[in-house]
This record gives C-alpha cells, sequence and structure tokens, in this order.
C-alpha cells in the first residue's frame, strides 16, 4: 500500500509540475507535446536568458546610484578658467554675470558718452540681456545705481560663507569681494 501510496503522490506531483510547465509555455507560445524534453529546453533557454540580464539589471541600479554619490561638494569647486578666483559655482555666475555688467558699460559709455542709469537701459548693450535685468540671480542678489559719471554694482549673496562671498564694483571695473560683510571699495580686490 505504502509504494502504490508513493506512485500516486510521484504522478501527481509530476502532473502538477506538467500543468505549471504547459501554462509556462503557452504563455510563451510553445506547445509542450513531450513535457520533458520541451520543458527542459524552455528552462534551459530561461535559465540563460535570466543569467545574462540579471547582471546587467543590478549593474543599471548600481550605475543609476553612482552618479549621486560623484557630485562634487561646494568644497572640490572646479575651476571654470585658468585663475578664476572663484569659490563655488554660484561665485562663478556672480562674477559672470558683474563682468557682463561692467564690459556692457564700457560700451555703452563709448557709445552714447556717458553710463548707463539703470540696467534696463544697458538691453543689447554688448553681451547684455533683457533677462538680465532681473536682480534675482540665483543663490545672489544684484543691486545697482547708475550716474551718467558712474556706477556700482553690488552682488549680495542670499546666505553669505566662504563659498558666497559678497561683491562690490564700480566703473573702474575691479572687482571687490568679502566674506564676512557686505562688499565696498575697501574689500579686498577679486584676483
Amino acid at each position: 500500500m505504502s509504494l502504490s501510496l508513493d506512485l500516486a503522490l510521484n504522478h501527481h506531483s509530476e502532473y502538477r509540475s506538467f500543468l505549471f510547465r504547459s501554462q509556462l509555455a503557452s504563455g510563451l507560445g510553445l506547445r509542450l507535446t513531450k513535457p520533458s524534453r520541451q520543458f527542459c529546453i524552455l528552462g534551459a533557454f530561461l535559465m540563460a536568458l535570466f543569467a545574462i540580464l540579471a547582471p546587467l539589471t543590478f549593474a543599471e541600479q548600481d550605475a543609476a546610484t553612482a552618479p549621486a554619490q560623484a557630485e562634487p561638494s561646494p568644497q572640490s569647486y572646479q575651476p571654470k578658467f585658468p585663475g578664476d578666483p572663484a569659490r563655488s559655482d554660484s561665485e562663478a555666475a556672480a562674477l559672470a554675470y558683474m563682468r557682463v555688467v561692467i564690459r556692457a558699460q564700457r560700451r555703452f559709455n563709448k557709445q552714447y558718452g556717458h553710463f548707463a542709469t539703470s540696467l534696463a537701459e544697458l538691453v543689447h548693450s554688448g553681451t547684455f540681456t533683457k533677462r538680465m535685468v532681473n536682480p534675482d540671480r540665483g543663490d545672489y542678489t544684484a543691486s545697482f545705481k547708475g550716474k551718467k559719471d558712474s556706477f556700482v554694482l553690488t552682488m549680495t549673496p542670499k546666505n553669505m560663507d566662504a563659498q558666497h562671498r559678497s561683491f562690490y564694483a564700480e566703473d573702474d571695473g575691479k572687482i571687490h569681494a568679502d566674506e564676512t560683510k557686505a562688499a565696498d571699495a575697501s574689500s579686498s580686490l577679486v584676483k
């Protein structure tokens, strides 16, 4: 009796295995007539496919998290050009803005015989655009005071620290910086 029960259970588990294999094969468009041979081929195919795709999937996940870890910290600023005096990307943008305004003022003065009294007057003078009239410059706020014979441009950081110094420039074109207070004419020159 024990032998027949073992045979029956064995036959039942083979039947269930065959049903599972048949359903799996039919989902892939295959027809199992000889369960063992086609299932072995299908199983080998699926295992090979998994062996190929699994490492790629994990490699993509690792690659997706790698850039977040590789982003440079504020202390590892990469200079934009040789001799770049900026200490962060925000400072580089603020200094670039100041240089554009100073060049536009020089060009405006050469063309009209006096400096522009507002940033709006500088539009299309050199590379100064209408969008640059907006005083909100990311981490900085621009302030401009112009007269026909002089002007003052300041860039004040929203949060002052060693990587966000304040900047000051006049009509002489020299840019001054200070990391502890609002920059003025007495602040150290930006090299």
